[in-house]
């Protein structure tokens, strides 16, 4: 694994994957994703009745460029044909953002993949890739918020050595969220 960064934002790379700052042409990604997402997400996570967020939403969104620092949301493209298959990076705040046993949990990891890219690893390995990454900054810890449902983004997490630290349950109709944490 390689990194590097630049004005443009960092960029990791893997044997199968790329991560790079967004671009304005991701927006077409991103409105599939939040257009495949679980009925049980909280609906403003979701496409709405008057069909928000548009593409144009999205597109200025990315437009706005990455976070000022750190990492950010990154695009995973896959390396042997250059597809945007989703996102994964780092953000501040988040609803596991509040300190645990009197420490900060450190960014947030998130990641987002297309269902047609799901299954095949590339979600564990661009979480390794921004876990690595931040070994290297000094980061001291990670977290992460699921919902205890998302059985398949909890094995990841798992797998990248994340403990279950607490749950909350924000709202009655989405179940439990699962905060998880990495001492790096």
């Amino acid at each position: 694994m390689n990194s590097r960064s630049e004005s443009a934002g960092v960029r990791l790379a893997t044997d199968r994957l790329r991560l790079r700052p967004g671009r304005v042409g991701d927006a077409v990604v991103h409105r599939e994703l939040w257009a495949e997402r679980d009925p049980r997400v909280p609906p403003h996570r979701r496409i709405d009745a008057d069909g928000r967020p548009t593409l144009r939403d999205l597109e200025d969104s990315l437009r706005s460029g990455p976070q000022a620092s750190g990492l950010g949301l990154l695009a995973v493209e896959l390396r042997d044909d250059g597809r945007t298959v989703g996102y994964c990076g780092l953000v501040e705040g988040g609803p596991g953002s509040a300190a645990l046993d009197g420490q900060p949990p450190g960014p947030e990891i998130a990641f987002e993949l297309l269902s047609r890219a799901q299954g095949q690893g590339y979600a564990t390995e661009a979480a390794r890739a921004v876990v690595e990454w931040s070994r290297r900054e000094g980061l001291e810890r990670l977290h992460a918020t699921v919902w205890s449902w998302n059985s398949p983004s909890l094995r990841v997490l798992e797998k990248l050595g994340f403990e279950e630290t607490a749950r909350t349950s924000p709202d009655g109709a989405s179940g439990d969220m699962v905060v998880v944490t990495l001492e790096l």
